[in-house]
């Protein structure tokens, strides 16, 4: 299967940055840029295509991109991340793993 162009695109600007880092003028332009390639992402994203959006997620929320990031992870036909990540593993990659197993639990 082949990964979009829009996919590749905001995977390539990536990783997100901390919030804290949004401060000044050429913060504003890399979350732009960020925020309009994610944007136009259309859901769901294929197995591949999930599997490249785990790479993008950074320390925190990135001003909600990086939960706009997981919700797309989500559309995928497998649950991402496929084995449970290490207690030291980047948040985003655990929350996804539990919210995966608690969609399991739940059904």
């Amino acid at each position: 299967m082949t990964v979009r162009d829009e996919v590749r695109r905001y995977v390539d600007l990536g990783p997100l940055p901390p919030e804290d880092d949004g401060e000044d003028e050429a913060g504003d332009e890399v979350l732009e840029a960020l925020e309009e390639a994610l944007l136009a992402i259309e859901a769901p994203v294929t197995d591949e295509e999930a599997e490249l959006l785990l790479t993008v997620f950074g320390p925190d929320e990135c001003y909600g991109l990086a939960w706009t990031t997981l919700h797309l992870v989500e559309t995928s036909p497998t649950a991402f991340p496929r084995t449970e990540p290490a207690p030291e593993a980047n948040e985003w990659h655990r929350r996804l793993w539990l919210r995966s197993q608690n969609a399991l639990a739940d059904s």
